[in-house]
């Protein structure tokens, strides 16, 4: 079988160290599944603790001609994890080996190069909080640097791969993309699911930790001068305790609805009046494309590459970290439905124009195949 437009098929070999659900997921599930589609021979290996014998990221990618592979290591086992990829790659010789995450591109990378592999990284985003995140960070950019291409997934991230002494001429600008996996359901009954009250509801969705910026949404939500309004908060993270009592330092624990991390969460969109995203720092947020497909009002924090996302047409933008800023926003949005509809139209419209699957899928692969042509001079 061979792909239209080319001469013919490739193997991939994805590498990813996924979380339950997030956007480096989505990113990944979706670009196996399209180029499975497209006739290529793609295979997904991810690494798992010991105790993931049955994990959410593996079960979404059942039935979608991708192979998948569960290698479960320890959370510091590099060796065995390097041992186990290396004998993959050595079976199946795949022409690309693509890595995401910080774990896979510093552990897993340096496989491929030895097996004579070509190496590419998807960069969906940097940690940049706390000791850990600025260790780990240094520790990928520098490994970057001897990939064989790395793609970033907003302007911000290209910057900043630049900065750090990555190679441009290595670097390839490619914004994700949308691809609709399944029926909104309706509004009623996405609120039955989540068990909502009457009333207009704010939607978050994302990891609760510091660069999703969930305190900053609690600071903002407090400020709102909606009392009939209800936040809800959709995620996992080890900040879930220290944000249920900020909540109620703040006043407004009875007003805030705590759901956690929801598979196919983006069908669910239809229940929010609103949708809050209010990070420090991010790449190419999947969950803004989400709501842009359902048509929700959008607040939205100007960082990384959200504003290569949405325009000041398409959603309400404001700075990060000012949550009398955010605030604002909420109230007129939530006082101006009419306005508040045109917005989430044009972002609809641009979600369409600009985040097509199919060109996205295409760049991918013509950057595949530059580095297999390379690599067979």
């Amino acid at each position: 079988m061979t792909v239209a437009g080319s001469a013919k098929t490739l193997s991939i070999l994805h590498v990813i160290a996924p979380a339950a659900f997030g956007g480096m997921e989505s990113v990944v599930a979706t670009l196996a599944r399209g180029h499975a589609r497209r006739g290529h021979s793609v295979r997904v290996v991810s690494v798992l603790s010991p105790g993931d014998q049955s994990h959410p990221f593996v079960s979404a990618l059942a039935g979608n001609d991708v192979v998948s592979v569960s290698l479960h290591v320890g959370n510091r086992d590099y060796r065995g994890e390097r041992r186990a990829v290396r004998a993959i790659c050595r079976d199946h010789r795949p022409d690309i080996v693509h890595t995401h995450g910080f774990r896979p591109d510093v552990v897993d990378g340096g496989v491929a190069r030895a097996e004579r592999i070509p190496v590419v990284s998807t960069c969906h985003g940097f940690i940049e909080f706390g000791f850990r995140g600025v260790l780990y960070q240094w520790l990928q950019r520098r490994t970057l640097k001897r990939y064989d291409a790395v793609i970033a997934v907003s302007v911000d991230i290209q910057t900043k791969l630049i900065r750090a002494g990555v190679p441009s001429d290595k670097i390839h600008l490619v914004v994700n993309a949308f691809e609709r996996t399944g029926r909104s359901m309706s509004r009623d009954a996405a609120r039955q699911i989540l068990d909502l009250p009457n009333g207009p509801v704010i939607g978050w969705v994302g990891r609760l930790s510091a660069e999703k910026g969930p305190d900053i949404a609690l600071a903002a939500f407090a400020l709102l001068r909606h009392p009939d309004t209800r936040l809800v908060m959709l995620g996992e993270g080890r900040e879930l305790s220290s944000l249920r009592d900020r909540a109620t330092a703040l006043g407004i624990a009875d007003r805030v609805l705590w759901r956690g991390a929801i598979p196919n969460v983006g069908r669910l969109f239809p229940a929010f009046d609103a949708f809050l995203l209010s990070s420090r720092t991010e790449g190419t947020p999947m969950v803004l494309l989400e709501a842009m497909a359902a048509r929700v009002p959008i607040v939205a924090t100007r960082v990384g590459g959200v504003p290569d996302v949405v325009d000041s047409g398409a959603a309400w933008l404001v700075e990060s970290l000012e949550p009398n800023d955010i605030a604002r926003a909420l109230g007129e949005l939530l006082g101006r439905p009419d306005l508040a509809g045109a917005r989430a139209h044009h972002a609809s419209r641009r979600l369409h124009d600009r985040f097509a699957i199919n060109p996205w899928l295409s760049r991918y692969e013509s950057i595949y195949r530059a580095l297999v042509s390379r690599s067979r001079r």
